[in-house]
């Protein structure tokens, strides 16, 4: 499940939260928990070992009271003793027995239902005491009155003997009592302790665990929110023109996303700034064809009427010679080679403004479906004379069943021949020219490639430039008129060239439909 990146944040501070919460209602258990051991022995077992331990002091008093009344030989102070514990005593036993048993019960009402067996236990134990107390009260009440009517008892006699059993059995119970009460009271004071050292480790090893959670909430924040920083810098880069900036998009949160949707703008922007650019370049490139074609026509017109006179007084001058008488042979000779040298310049300077005119003034292509595989080879065919003379091999790879290509036949044939022409000049001392055609997804390729020297780079971007040439007598505007023609056709034409490799143009046109 792919959490947002404000979900995840949240997650994690909420887990610290939790934790540290956790903490605090641990810790406010075991308080409680320690409170309610500590209010079970002092609101408890306490009240009852100071209840006992008082009824046990009464009880020692009474038979300090008893052994000095059995050992009193005055009949007046035996009475006043007699009253004075028939006054005290029973009613002091009853109220701290009372307070005992009430105590037992109040503290069973709110201790653990853990402790209610115990409790149960002391408060039989503190009715069989009661009962023996009954019982040791009726008894010391049979003594008193034999020692009223008979005026002293002896020590061996049978009540005293049953009275000294049942104080014996009346110190029992209550050291039983006291030892219970007290054993009871460690344990509780030990098992709280044991819960207090239990709950500090508890409580302690608890926060660290939120400190360690809240590190690494902070750390999966920082992580989550650190492509925030390169992100920010490419937008500042953006923003400032530079659209090569990238951002890491490999993070499936909305900061990834964020910066594979930054990086495919800041592609589209590189795109269009370099199609702005190609389209300013082919702007410029279409207003200088333009002017330098408007001045190669007006500059080809100029000189055109002076090369027809020239011609035509070259014709005279033919006949002239013809007709002349010279002395010498080598005379006539000489003459007829001058008179060559000026025709052969005269229809160079032809062939010259031919060109100017041609790239002045090409036509508009018109456009129709054409079968590039029989272009090709009607065009091969034409030359291949040409070619045999100078020693050029044609290799033709044409694809079998090429589709059909969108095109102007006659100029994309003019455009192909200047191809030739240039590799066929290129190879001075003969090689091999490879005419291909192959069918793209959408467009035709027509490539001429020859295994010549090849072009040096830094000339190879300028191959398209008018007037620029690599030959020593060239003019310039043959790859140009050719680039022309391909460019107004909606094709295009690339140069691939290696110094020493050869050289390689090839031809996109749109396919037919």
């Amino acid at each position: 499940m792919n959490l947002t990146l404000s979900t995840r944040i949240f997650v994690g501070f909420a887990a610290v939260v939790l934790t540290f919460g956790a903490v605090s209602v641990y810790s406010v258990l075991q308080m409680h928990a320690i409170g309610a051991e500590i209010r079970l022995v002092s609101t408890g077992y306490l009240p009852l070992a100071k209840a006992i331990a008082q009824v046990e002091s009464a009880q020692g008093n009474h038979q300090r009271d008893l052994q000095r009344l059995l050992d009193e030989r005055e009949p007046e102070t035996q009475l006043a003793l007699i009253r004075l514990s028939r006054l005290s005593f029973p009613q002091m036993i009853r109220q701290l027995l009372g307070n005992a048993a009430e105590t037992a019960r109040h503290g069973k009402e709110s201790a653990p239902a853990s402790e209610h067996p115990f409790i149960s236990e002391l408060g039989n134990r503190i009715l069989e005491l009661s009962l023996l107390y009954e019982s040791y009260g009726a008894s010391c009440e049979s003594l008193f009155r034999a020692i009223e009517k008979s005026g002293t008892v002896e020590r061996g006699a049978q009540g005293v003997l049953e009275l000294t059993q049942l104080e014996n059995r009346i110190e029992s119970e209550i050291k039983v009592l006291s030892l219970m009460l007290d054993h009871r009271v460690s344990q509780r004071v030990a098992a709280a302790e044991k819960s207090e050292g239990r709950a500090a480790w508890v409580v302690v090893a608890l926060s660290l665990a939120a400190v360690a959670l809240g590190a690494l909430a902070t750390a999966l924040a920082v992580r989550l929110l650190a492509p925030i920083r390169p992100l920010t810098r490419a937008v500042t880069r953006v923003g400032m023109g530079d659209y090569s900036a990238v951002v890491p998009s490999s993070a499936k949160s909305e900061i990834g996303l964020l910066g594979r949707e930054f990086n495919a703008m800041a592609k589209a922007l590189r795109e269009r700034e370099a199609l702005l650019a190609e389209k300013q370049e082919a702007l410029v490139r279409a207003e200088r064809l333009a002017a330098i074609g408007r001045i190669s026509a007006q500059i080809a017109h100029e000189i055109r009427n002076p090369l027809t006179s020239l011609g035509l007084n070259s014709e005279l001058l033919d006949d002239t010679l013809r007709a002349a008488r010279f002395d010498r042979a080598e005379e006539r000779e000489e003459a007829h080679q001058l008179h060559a040298a000026i025709v052969r310049e005269l229809e160079r300077l032809t062939e010259i403004t031919d060109q100017y005119l041609k790239f002045a003034r090409f036509p508009k292509p018109v456009l129709a479906s054409h079968d590039p595989n029989a272009l090709l080879t009607d065009l091969l065919d034409f030359l291949d004379e040409e070619h045999l003379r100078a020693g050029i091999k044609i290799e033709r790879a044409l694809a079998p069943g090429c589709p059909r290509l969108i095109c102007d036949a006659d100029q994309l044939r003019q455009a192909l021949m200047n191809l030739l022409r240039n590799s066929r000049e290129a190879l001075v001392h003969g090689g091999t020219i490879r005419v291909e055609s192959r069918p793209l997804v959408t467009q035709i390729e027509l490539a001429v490639s020859d295994d010549g020297p090849g072009i040096p780079p830094e000339e190879l971007s300028r191959l398209f430039d008018p007037f620029f040439s690599t030959k020593e007598r060239g003019t310039g505007l043959g790859l140009a008129l050719t680039q022309q023609i391909v460019t107004e056709m909606g094709g295009a034409l690339h140069p691939e060239s290696r110094p020493g490799e050869g050289t390689r143009f090839v031809i996109h046109l749109r396919r037919a439909s």
